[in-house]
């Protein structure tokens, strides 16, 4: 992914504080690169050499300045006599760097031309973060300019990127966090500085790092503490902000929209669920009125993830009219319960964006509800960071194929 910026070198090199080695270019950086493979303007780029287990950015270095990069950010500089015109910024840690960068460019373009804060939608949850901010993007991309985490970016690299892709012309920004780690959490929510927080749900995924539910709920939680408001399902939060020994101080300067199935005194309260064949009607009670809304789906997942989206538009202050149009027209998200036709008459459902045990069993309640074929097939990969050792791990996903059929 190349990032469009304006920044000169010498203001990169003081948001990031890194110290200029060598500068000779002429010409301004005005995108920036993570991957050495996807070069669009070479002279205007400027590449930060990551460094990870499987790669140093820097060993691509020579390979980019060949093909005409001259702006480079760097923890480990080569020899700098072999690279004559470019210029290098030499930090203590290039991931960093790329994080102080987006903060500095949230807090640049936190106020649009009219005043008023720029509106951030800020997403986490174990389940359906990529999902929630793609159908908020349809629901809302005629009443605003969006800027929105392309794909799943979600991690200490992807938040970033999407961060710097905010621009003057935006009118409300959506981003979505993954953390897999305790205190991950924290520079996540540094940099994204949500006004409003969707909170999806809790699962398995990436339980490994975590000792226990709690655990991981708190370190989510994290990204929420600049928010003016939190949208989360009411029973999710309820035990643990009444545990007054975690600490959750900020829950104090936080409104929270919540929304329930049994809880009367939830923001948003569902009072019936009715399944069709091809779609799933909702009807709930906001502010003392009964609304409804329509959705082209029928499974769990997508039913919880259009309630969360619905929260959003009731904060919002759309009309009931708007947002019942606007639910019926919702798509798919590709390679989430993604139905295609196969050949010699069969149907592939593709669901190779998740892998957990929840997501496992919401895809075989979707593959369950196909009735048109007698016969069906699993294929799965290996479940990482599920947190249980494999014995226990395959024998629940074994007893769970059993129980589907």
């Amino acid at each position: 992914m190349n990032v469009l910026i304006d920044y000169t070198f010498e203001s990169i090199a003081e948001i990031v504080k890194g110290t200029i080695l060598q500068h000779r270019s002429s010409v301004a950086p005005h995108y920036l690169l993570l991957d050495s493979r996807k070069i669009v303007f070479p002279e205007e780029t400027i590449f930060f050499a990551l460094m990870s287990r499987q790669r140093n950015g820097t060993d691509f270095i020579q390979e980019l300045y060949k093909k005409g990069v001259r702006n480079f950010v760097t923890r480990d500089a080569p020899d700098i006599s072999e690279c004559p015109g470019a210029g290098f910024i030499k930090v203590d840690d290039t991931l960093h760097a790329l994080q102080l960068l987006a903060m500095h460019h949230r807090k640049r373009y936190g106020i649009m031309e009219d005043g008023k804060a720029l509106p951030v939608i800020g997403i986490t949850g174990s389940n359906g973060k990529t999902i929630v901010k793609e159908w908020l993007n349809q629901l809302l991309e005629k009443d605003f300019n969006i800027a929105r985490s392309p794909k799943s970016y979600n991690s200490q690299i992807g938040v970033p990127l999407s961060v710097l892709q905010i621009n003057a012309e935006n009118t409300l920004a959506i981003f979505e966090a993954g953390i897999s780690l305790p205190g991950e959490m924290e520079n996540l929510a540094a940099i994204i500085q949500p006004t409003i927080g969707v909170f999806t749900n809790i699962g398995e995924a990436h339980s490994k790092g975590f000792e226990n539910t709690t655990e991981k709920i708190l370190e989510k939680y994290k990204l929420f503490k600049s928010c003016d408001v939190l949208i989360c399902k009411k029973e999710l939060l309820e035990d643990i902000l009444e545990d007054k020994s975690n600490q959750l101080s900020v829950k104090n300067f936080i409104k929270f929209f919540s929304w329930s199935k049994s809880a009367a005194d939830a923001t948003l309260l569902i009072k019936h669920i009715t399944r069709y064949p091809d779609l799933t009607e909702i009807e709930a009670l906001h502010l003392e009125r009964k609304i409804l809304i329509n959705i082209p789906f029928t499974d769990d997942a997508a039913v919880e993830n259009a309630i969360s989206c619905w929260c959003v538009l009731l904060h919002l202050g759309l009309s009931d009219e708007i947002i019942a149009a606007r639910m019926m027209q919702l798509f798919p998200v590709e390679m989430r319960l993604e139905l295609k036709e196969g050949i010699n008459n069969c149907s592939i459902i593709n669901d190779s964006y998740s892998a957990d045990i929840n997501s496992l069993s919401i895809a075989l309640d979707f593959l369950q509800q196909q009735k048109q074929h007698p016969k069906h097939t699993v294929i799965l990969s290996d479940i990482l960071q599920s947190g249980k050792n494999e014995t226990d791990l395959y024998k629940e996903i074994s007893l769970l194929l059993r129980q589907k059929k």
